[in-house]
């Protein structure tokens, strides 16, 4: 199965929401006017595109205007080719020839970010890199045990404390030593699901940088925000404090199978402007996909007729 297969499997509730409801627009040979346009703009709200839903009207209501747009395929094609513009190339990234990546992974509590670590190793043991995780999650009971089971699943190695509390700078001091000691080419570290609101756990994550920097100048070399895809617009402000208080410098939005709010990923672009790097696509170990921008639009806006780009 191809990836816009994969996609339009996983993605059906976003599709549903937004391809298959522009054709019920046009159900009955119903022709483009101005209440149909404004039918199709509250219906990209609904799919929590936020503001790019009136941009997008608005250009789709002036092409009308020119006699570009005679009925529901072209309108179909022209909302895919615009949303797919709005869109940062983002994807996997190229580990290049460094001995040791480090990646940090931030997060609120329930975004997802413990599961979608544990599926970043799968994928890259699966491209033949060795894996090490770092559990600086070290103030929510168990984290630590969590991310150990999914280690072992994964047959990843770990360095971790076995006391609440620790240090979490502490802990990624030496998973990030361990690192370059094994030779490994990609370390992974978690952290704690914390609240934008918490200035202290802000401050945290500064000095996890700060000392990890000490191992391997550079490092780390990605800081990837989780977001939960079902909060869509929430998720949003939740991004702007993060990118507020550590510098990052990719996204990976979880959870988009279970959710109609899939057109959260174009307000999240619209508004930082930081690249979606993978989607989460369900809960086993391969559901997490690299993000192709005409792939993933093609999947929610094409329904049946979309076009067979990565398939």
């Amino acid at each position: 199965m191809g990836l816009l297969d994969r996609l339009k499997k996983r993605l059906g509730k976003t599709r549903e929401a937004l391809g298959d409801s522009i054709a019920g627009l046009f159900r009955g040979g119903r022709a483009i006017d101005a209440e149909l346009l404004g039918e199709l703009e509250e219906l990209l709200y609904t799919a929590d595109l936020g503001a790019l839903a009136g941009e997008l009207t608005e250009e789709l209501s002036r092409r009308h205007k020119r006699g570009e747009l005679k009925g529901e395929e072209d309108v179909r094609q022209a909302l895919r080719d615009r949303l797919v513009r709005s869109l940062d190339p983002g994807g996997e990234i190229d580990l290049g020839d460094a001995p040791t990546t480090v990646i940090l992974v931030v997060g609120v509590n329930g975004s997802g970010k413990t599961t979608s670590i544990a599926k970043l190793a799968h994928r890259f043991q699966s491209q033949g890199k060795t894996v090490l995780l770092g559990a600086a999650d070290t103030f929510r009971a168990a984290a630590a045990d969590q991310l150990e089971i999914w280690a072992k699943r994964n047959g990843a190695d770990i360095v971790r404390q076995h006391n609440d509390g620790a240090d979490p700078a502490a802990v990624a001091f030496d998973a990030t030593t361990a690192g370059v000691a094994r030779g490994t080419d990609v370390v992974i570290i978690d952290t704690a699901g914390r609240l934008h609101t918490q200035r202290n756990l802000m401050d945290e994550l500064t000095k996890v940088r700060r000392v990890v920097g000490k191992v391997i100048e550079g490092a780390p070399h990605q800081t990837w925000l989780v977001l939960d895809g079902t909060n869509g617009q929430n998720a949003v402000q939740q991004a702007r404090h993060f990118t507020e208080a550590v510098d990052v410098t990719g996204l990976i939005v979880a959870k988009l199978d279970g959710t109609a709010r899939g057109g959260a990923v174009f307000a999240i672009q619209d508004a930082l402007g930081l690249p979606v790097r993978y989607v989460g696509v369900g809960e086993g170990l391969e559901d997490l996909e690299s993000f192709e921008p005409d792939v993933f639009v093609d999947a929610i806006v094409a329904g049946g007729t979309a076009a067979n780009s990565g398939a």
